[in-house]
């Protein structure tokens, strides 16, 4: 295998949590980025893409999610050629009580009011 077939290469995830008309969010505390967002993290070595998005879901959110659904991948390259994978999911299947974390706020608002939102 030659060199350039290999790149350095972050993956992490995002999950949109549902029920109803209603969608989870969490108010990021992050200085580098702040505001409101899907919850979500890095994928760990030796962890699945379907792994890492149930872990982070529970590190975030306190919710055991179940049957994530991938939606879409998006890339970032940064300068110094470093590739950045993000693979969004869904879910409605989950489990447990809603609690906040170091990374934020964890709520559900309605999915029409996430305009209002920054």
């Amino acid at each position: 295998m030659t060199d350039n077939k290999i790149s350095k290469t972050i993956l992490s995830n995002m999950c949109m949590i549902y029920k109803d008309d209603e969608i989870l969010v969490i108010n990021r505390t992050k200085k580098d980025w702040p505001g409101i967002s899907f919850p979500g993290g890095h994928v760990e070595e030796n962890e699945t893409l379907e792994e890492s998005v149930i872990r982070e879901m529970k590190e975030e959110t306190g919710l055991n999610i179940k049957n994530p659904i991938l939606c879409d991948i998006k890339e970032w390259r940064f300068e110094d050629g470093i590739r950045y994978l993000g693979f969004l999911y869904k879910c409605n299947e989950f489990t447990g009580t809603i609690k906040s974390s170091e990374e934020g706020n964890v709520f559900f608002i309605k999915k029409s009011e996430l305009h209002n939102y920054e």
